[in-house]
């Protein structure tokens, strides 16, 4: 999963992103008429549009991750900026009613209200609730901004009490997902959400929320969701069907690795916890691939290419399965697999131990082995008991 301050920071970059997109396109739009004459309503728009372009990130943050310190300041400014941008198209659409980019400034005051509250601007709250209610009444509102709008409210009512751990934050989400259900039954949002809540949650309330969310007749993509969900838990305990031709031609498939603990690696070349990970598990397998310890790669890039490029530059031995379809990954959808890094274990007589193989690689891998040897042990030990020593034995396992 990711970290509250790295969904932050792409918040922040991909925030800007969109903002310097639309500011780019007003731009071609306005200029279309640089040499005609600028009347002062016309100037009132521009300087609107001007101030709704957030600054960029500062550059050296490309090179190197900010501190948190650093991302609170920039929060900061960008949520009061964002606040004087919905001054400014508020007092546009006050001073000219009737001109045609009225409307456009309502949506934009709305817009950077969200903008402002989201970044920390919590001043801005009481008048990001009004300029809600007020679109919301509207009854010229298309579905879909109505739609977006109850989604960016529910979202912001989650956070009104930051959750403290995942329990606190599986509630908010499965709350928020509910609601949102309940007024939109044939959007994906809300059922998003309650996926969301079953991947923080354990298996049994995880399993309640998926049969819930298949029972609902809900949208194709969220119920495959579900019940990749499902089919995951279901996996545990038995072997793990994974076949596929390596992007480097190498034909794979965990079912005929028996004798091998396997490593089964959800990644992405674009997904920084992954990359992060990744010294972790190459230190794993130089260790313990001699000692019959495998690792396949199931990739969610969407460039070939590039990954071809990142595996041979970070020597990564072990074959990558590609479909380039990223999300839609043919074994992610398969496995309800919704968050990555994800790493699963599989013993050495094939059958999926552990859903959580990041922690304690090392460790996991000895234990498997011990447990094969002990079974192994016990075996060789049962077929030289005499016929009445088996009996003794099978009458205090019976006992």
């Amino acid at each position: 999963m990711l970290s509250n301050q790295r969904i932050l920071t792409r918040f922040i970059l991909a925030l800007t992103l969109t903002a310097g997109l639309q500011w780019a396109g007003a731009q071609t739009a306005d200029q279309s008429g640089t040499n005609a004459a600028v009347s002062p309503a016309d100037a009132a728009w521009k300087e609107v549009v001007k101030v709704s372009r957030p600054p960029m990130p500062p550059p050296e943050w490309q090179a190197k991750r900010p501190t948190p310190e650093e991302v609170e300041v920039f929060k900061k400014e960008q949520g009061e900026l964002a606040g004087q941008a919905a001054d400014k198209a508020k007092a546009f659409y006050t001073t000219y009613p009737t001109h045609p980019k009225a409307t456009e400034a309502h949506k934009k005051e709305y817009e950077m209200l969200g903008f402002a509250v989201r970044l920390g601007n919590t001043n801005r709250t009481a008048a990001l609730e009004t300029a809600e209610q007020e679109r919301l009444s509207d009854p010229t509102l298309s579905e879909d901004d109505r739609y977006g709008m109850r989604f960016q409210a529910v979202q912001r009512a989650m956070m009104v009490k930051p959750p403290e751990n995942e329990k606190e934050a599986a509630a908010a989400e499965e709350k928020a997902g509910r609601t949102l259900i309940k007024e939109f039954p044939k959007r994906p949002g809300g059922y998003q959400m309650l996926m969301a809540a079953a991947s923080q949650s354990d298996e049994a309330t995880a399993r309640r929320l998926a049969k819930e969310i298949l029972a609902m007749n809900p949208p194709e993509g969220a119920k495959a969701a579900a019940e990749g969900l499902l089919r995951k838990f279901d996996s545990v305990g038995k072997p793990l069907p994974i076949k596929y031709t390596a992007v480097d031609g190498r034909d794979v498939d965990v079912t005929k690795l028996n004798g091998k603990v396997v490593l089964v690696d959800f990644w992405a070349t674009w997904c920084g916890p992954c990359v992060a990970e990744l010294p972790h598990v190459k230190a794993a397998y130089d260790k313990l691939h001699a000692k019959g310890f495998e690792i396949v790669g199931i990739s969610f890039d969407s460039d070939k290419a590039k990954l071809e490029t990142f595996v041979a530059e970070n020597e990564m031995k072990w074959p990558q399965f590609f479909d380039g379809k990223a999300w839609q990954n043919k074994f992610g959808q398969e496995y309800g697999i919704n968050s990555i890094p994800a790493m699963w274990l599989v013993d050495k007589k094939g059958n999926l131990r552990d859903m959580n193989g990041r922690d304690g690689l090392e460790e996991k891998h000895a234990e498997m082995q011990k447990r094969l040897e002990q079974v192994r042990d016990v075996g060789e030990k049962w077929f030289s008991l005499t016929e009445e020593e088996k009996e003794r034995e099978r009458a205090i396992w019976d006992a």
